[in-house]
């Protein structure tokens, strides 16, 4: 445990300040590695999981240190689907080949939005054991970010949705516990989000026929 923190102790290193936020290594390289994260996922480019994975070792340290346990845990979860997500876009398409981008049906969306409701309702009691600081919030966005995630591995254009959700809560969330640079990175989050949707509606592969999928009208 003593090495573990020897480890990430520069990474709690204070770089410089921006009103209260006293920004930290790792929230820096979190603000850097996650635009060029989320740039590379607009562009449907497969070096998004690697560059992702990092990001989340770098928040995982940053959230540890703010109390956002269930960010915390978040993190650990993006890395594993970090790996998955990797694999599915290599070999997850039909004989193993590269995945398409495509649209998720109706009934996959809806039963997402309703593991949405019933993980938000059981993490924000979990979290409201462990003293949270915020566990609705966290709980929510943290739900929302698991089916945005599930819906990125499968390379649907419905996992915009479920970012865009995430990025309005998270905007003010982050705000409120001084941490401005990521309250920052997350404002630009949305507006790439709202990029990476329009351009994976316009590179999506024909619907499947057996069942309706939810577009845009």
């Amino acid at each position: 445990m003593h090495v573990l923190s020897d480890l990430v102790a520069p990474l709690n290193h204070i770089l410089f300040t921006i009103g209260n936020d006293q920004v930290t290594a790792a929230e820096l390289l979190g603000f850097l590695t996650g635009l060029w994260c989320v740039w590379l996922t607009v562009r449907a480019k497969i070096l998004n999981f690697p560059v992702g994975i990092a990001n989340s070792a770098f928040f995982l340290v940053l959230f540890l240190a703010a109390g956002l346990y269930a960010d915390v845990g978040l993190q650990v979860v993006y890395i594993v689907l970090g790996f998955v997500g990797w694999w599915q876009w290599l070999h997850g398409g039909l004989e193993r080949t590269r995945l398409e981008t495509r649209w998720a049906t109706g009934r996959e969306v809806a039963g997402l939005a309703g593991l949405v409701v019933l993980v938000t309702w059981g993490l924000t009691l979990l979290l409201g054991h462990v003293h949270d600081v915020a566990p609705f919030w966290d709980a929510l966005t943290t739900s929302l970010s698991l089916a945005a995630q599930w819906l990125l591995n499968t390379k649907k254009v419905q996992t915009w949705w479920f970012w865009i959700a995430a990025d309005v809560i998270y905007i003010p969330l982050y705000g409120s516990k001084h941490l401005w640079l990521t309250a920052a990175v997350y404002a630009v989050f949305l507006a790439l989000c709202v990029r990476g949707l329009a351009a994976w509606i316009r590179a999506a592969a024909p619907a499947q026929a057996d069942e309706p999928v939810l577009e845009p009208a």
